[in-house]
């Protein structure tokens, strides 16, 4: 309707329930079940953190953002006092090998694939395995 998204009242309601328990203290599980979900906790968890319920330019809100930012004040208090919060680290970054020889390659086979596969079992590393030269 006019470009948005329209409301199932129905379903709104259980999101709202599913925000207003887990507010009130519930688990996700327990405030899924509550709201008539049946969900599992990553699911419930994942709904707490989506901000189509606040409402954007396609999706009209079904709750309030006071509503949603309680919520994910809880979720967070709650994961970092269980010890699930955690700073993201940059991952190492892999050492490839860069540095290869490799003879004269010979004309050997007609078809394509073979003599390709041929080249390539030609390839050496001048890097050993641990990345050093």
């Amino acid at each position: 309707m006019n470009g948005k998204a329209e409301v199932d009242e129905k379903q709104a309601e259980a999101v709202r329930k599913l925000f207003d328990g887990y507010i009130a203290g519930f688990g996700l599980k327990t405030a899924s079940e509550n709201a008539g979900l049946d969900i599992f906790h990553g699911s419930a968890g994942r709904m707490l953190r989506n901000t189509h319920y606040i409402g954007d330019e396609y999706y009209p809100a079904i709750i309030d953002r006071e509503r949603f930012d309680k919520a994910e004040e809880i979720r967070t208090s709650r994961a970092s006092s269980l010890g699930r919060i955690r700073e993201l680290q940059d991952a190492p970054k892999p050492v490839a090998d860069t540095r290869f020889t490799m003879p004269f390659v010979e004309r050997k086979f007609a078809d394509p694939f073979a003599q390709a596969e041929y080249a390539y079992s030609l390839i050496e590393s001048e890097v050993e395995d641990n990345g050093s030269n």
